[in-house]
Order: C-alpha cells, then structure tokens, then sequence
C-alpha cells in the first residue's frame, strides 16, 4: 500500500458523520501501515473540507469541476479516479451509505480495483488490509483481502468510530474538465425534508412495523424518535403498505444501520429485518406477541401494546433529559 484516498461528503458547513468515521478508520490504518492519507470533496467549501482535521485529516483535495451546479455520479467517480491516480494513491476508501455505494463501484472499474464493500473491521498486517464484512444477512462473516494492485472499500456507518484528532489540514483545489458523457447520470432535482436524520446518520433510531395498524399512528413513533434525538425508521411491511417512504426502511431490501440505541415498535423479527440491524449495539424490541422471534436477539425486551408503552417511554424520556 502506497497511499490511501478517501472519498468526503458535505453537509452543510461540515462534512457527514459518515465521512469523519472514514477519516479515522483511514488515519489509523495509514498510521499502521506507515502511509500518507488524503481526502477528497468533490464541489465543497474550504470551510467543509477543513472541518476534516478535526479528525486527523492533514491533505483535502476540492474538486470543482465544470458543471458544478449539478450532482453527477458519473462525473464524481471519474473525478475520484482522476484524483487517485494523481495521486499515487492505491487504497480508496468510502462510506456505505448511499452516494458511496454508488460511486465506489464506478471507481473500482476505473482503476481496475478489487472492491470489499460493507466492511464492518479493517485490519492491516505487513501492509496488507483485511477487511471483515459480514454474509448471510449478518448470520456469519467473512474476512477478504483485495489481491489487485489498487484496492476500493466501503466502511458500514456507524460501526466506525469518529475520533477527534485535531490538526492542521491544507486545502488543495483543482479544477477536472468533466465531459457530457462522464456526466451522463445527473441529480437534476432534490427533494428533502429539513431536519429530518436519515437512519443511516442517526445514533438513535425508533422503527415501527405492521403492529402499528395505520399510517396516521405513527406519531407515537416519531413523538419517540423525537425526544431521543433519532431517525425514525420502519419495517418493509410498512414501506410496502405506502405508510412510509422507502428511504426509512431498514432492513435487508431496506438499509443497515448500526446505532447505539435501536427500538423495534411492534416488529415481529423477520429475518429480512435483522439482517439490516445486527450491528446496532443496543436493540430494545417492544411488542405485544410474547412469542415474536425479535425478542430472542434483543438486549432489552418490553412485552406490551406500542400504543400504551410508547407514549410512556416518550414521557419518561422527556422528563430525564429535562
């Protein structure tokens, strides 16, 4: 390994939280594998990109390209690719969340790289990285190393911690020429709710399922939510049902997340949802099925109507933190 590249994403005046877990992952490997590390935003701030020494990040690249006011996934992956090679940089990292798992493929037949996506560990020896990700919809996992000379990853969000690392980072511009054709897939519009987490960002996530009855119930799941500081998510029974958008749904045709804190409201435990919250590290599961097989991989279990216990849990939530 030469040199690791990691991909940045803006929010706001910062970077996504995503983006800080990577940064650290990648400072700790390259402190490892005694390698320099340097990030690149594509389209973004000074202010964005220096907010990445705030974890240990020294180098940022910004990328501003030639149709900047559009978000192309096309045009980022050439810019990545662009970057990586200028940069002699054969180890690209990315978060797994939806932008990354969009652009990390493109970059890996770019560069003719092996791709390990969903990483939940990486570990290096001898300079070489091992990568764990977990199969089988979490039921076991698996450790991968790339055997290519240039190597692409995905990191799980939220399984990576972001440590501050205080440092000076030096901002770099260049200016890529992107082309029609590299830009042939474009954002041209975005729709977002303000200040609503996505589950994948969250630390706090409160999912209803079919248990919930109708659509407009679920305000008890949001008033939860809410008073937590989480996401709120919900069941593939429900995404199917048009209660909730798809973006909220969790699960193995859905997203995983790993928060700290995930409450399953009247989800039953398919299989097809655990997979998508086995590496959450507290999984408190309320329902009133005794018998519900989430109950056997909770931590905490509450046997109860949603309807009675959640609003309590809301109250008392509330009243502790004042």
């Amino acid at each position: 390994m030469k040199k690791i590249l990691v991909y940045l994403e803006a929010q706001k005046d910062a970077l996504k939280r995503s983006s800080y877990e990577v940064i650290s992952a990648a400072t700790q490997i390259a402190a490892e594998a005694s390698v320099s590390v340097t990030g690149v935003l594509v389209n973004g701030t000074e202010q964005q990109a220096k907010t990445a020494g705030e974890y240990g990040l020294t180098d940022v690249i910004i990328a501003k390209h030639n149709v900047a006011g559009i978000y192309s996934s096309t045009a980022t992956a050439k810019i990545v690719a662009d970057c990586a090679k200028a940069e002699g940089a054969d180890c690209v990292l990315f978060s797994g969340n939806a932008a990354g798992l969009e652009v990390a493929p493109r970059v890996s037949v770019k560069l003719e790289a092996g791709y390990v996506a969903d990483c939940v560990e990486l570990n290096v020896d001898g300079g070489t990285i091992t990568a764990l990700k977990p199969v089988y919809g979490g039921k076991a996992a698996v450790k991968a190393k790339v055997n290519t000379e240039n190597q692409i990853y995905s990191l799980r969000p939220n399984v990576f911690t972001a440590k501050a690392n205080p440092a000076d980072c030096a901002v770099r511009e260049m200016s890529p020429e992107v082309s029609a054709d590299d830009a042939k897939a474009q954002v041209t519009s975005v729709t977002k709710n303000e200040g609503k987490l996505d589950v994948l960002e969250a630390d706090a996530i409160v999912s209803g399922g079919r248990g919930i009855k109708a659509p407009e119930n679920y305000n008890i799941i949001e008033d939860l939510a809410d008073a937590l500081g989480g996401a709120v998510g919900a069941s593939r029974a429900v995404v199917d049902a048009g209660w909730r958008p798809h973006s909220e749904q969790v699960g193995q045709t859905g997203k995983t997340v790993a928060p700290s804190l995930y409450i399953a409201a009247a989800i039953s435990g398919a299989v097809q949802h655990m997979a998508g919250i086995t590496t959450s590290k507290f999984i408190v599961a309320i329902n009133k099925d005794k018998d519900a097989p989430i109950f056997s991989a909770c931590d905490y279990g509450i046997v109860g109507d949603i309807f009675d216990v959640l609003p309590k849990l809301t109250e008392k939530i509330k009243a502790v933190k004042g």
